[in-house]
């Protein structure tokens, strides 16, 4: 199938196109590389050029798509499936700039509908985020009340209404995926996992924002399978579905694990950060029924993984 993923550079989409590119798909790739403002240059340009060496060469485009240029995009390749992944990554950076955030997440999202709706396109896969739900615990479906807190979850939910009036309209079934705080190689810095190691392996104070706060951590490996499952299993039309570890995890025991499998670093315990939700685990029964989702690998194989890769990164070394 022809296949479009936006996004594809970044560190699910590398490797949702690799899986693809891997079972035979023709996959267009749509990514600005942008830094959001906040991630070093020479970071992003090594991570986008370890990025690049995972997937065939082949159709890569630095559009945005907010921009008219979609139109031709959808026009040359004639599309089968979107797989929407381009998006403000998280609330810290859609706070820093909100109006950004709103024309890549909002605007982005219609112009991309439209593009679907005028060249057919079958199926529209939106990423979305556990930061809908808003606060909440362990085991959470899909079918729970949403009750986001801040812009970004905001937009998310946002988004998958618009997703689905365009389903409802006819446009073409779509399937939404919730991930939850999704980590490994090839990771930016500016993130919770690889923020916390990073700090370890550099013998500083890890800065714990809510010692019981709980995220339900999520191997990219793990997140890139079942994102592809789900895009390519026709039981998943017109549904939503979280896609994660199922295991809730304090930030203080991933801190914990962190000091203990780098053999360095102290941790500090701080009062919560208000803008961000109480969150738990989240329920994958649905995931697993419809398209064998199974996620393989727990918080310490992983972080074990991610540290592993961390030293052994010429980049990180010569960092660091």
């Amino acid at each position: 199938m022809k296949i479009l993923v936006t996004g594809g550079l970044g560190l699910i989409g590398h490797n949702v196109v690799a899986r693809l590119q891997q079972q035979g798909h023709s996959v267009v790739i749509t990514d600005t590389r942008t830094n959001y403002g906040i991630i070093p240059q020479a970071e992003l340009d090594y991570l986008m050029f370890e990025r690049l060496k995972k997937i065939q060469p082949g159709q890569i485009h630095a559009i945005d798509i907010s921009d008219n240029t979609i139109d031709w995009l959808f026009a040359r390749y004639k599309f089968d499936i979107v797989i929407h992944m381009a998006s403000f990554p998280r609330q810290k950076v859609v706070n820093a700039n909100p109006m950004l955030g709103a024309k890549t997440m909002m605007e982005g999202l219609l112009n991309l509908c439209e593009a679907c709706k005028k060249h057919d396109v079958k199926k529209f896969v939106y990423i979305s985020s556990s930061m809908v739900y808003g606060d909440f615990i362990d085991q959470v479906t899909e079918d729970a009340k949403c009750h986001p807190i801040g812009q970004y979850g905001i937009m998310k939910l946002a988004g998958e209404d618009l997703v689905k009036d365009y389903a409802r309209r006819g446009t073409f079934n779509y399937t939404i995926i919730r991930p939850s705080a999704v980590y490994g190689p090839l990771d930016v810095e500016d993130r919770v996992v690889a923020k916390f190691m990073l700090t370890a392996m550099r013998g500083s104070t890890l800065r714990v924002n809510g010692a019981g706060e709980t995220l339900d951590f999520t191997y990219v490996n793990d997140a890139a399978d079942g994102i592809v499952a789900a895009a390519l299993n026709p039981a998943t039309a017109n549904k939503t579905y979280n896609i994660t570890k199922s295991h809730s995890v304090s930030l203080l025991q991933a801190a914990e694990m962190i000091v203990k499998i780098v053999g360095r670093g102290t941790i500090e315990c701080r009062d919560k950060d208000a803008d961000f939700p109480s969150r738990g685990a989240l329920n994958i029964d649905a995931a697993r029924k419809d398209f064998g989702y199974d996620p393989k690998v727990d918080v310490q194989e992983g972080f074990q993984n991610y540290f592993n890769w961390l030293s052994e990164s010429s980049y990180w070394q010569s960092t660091l």
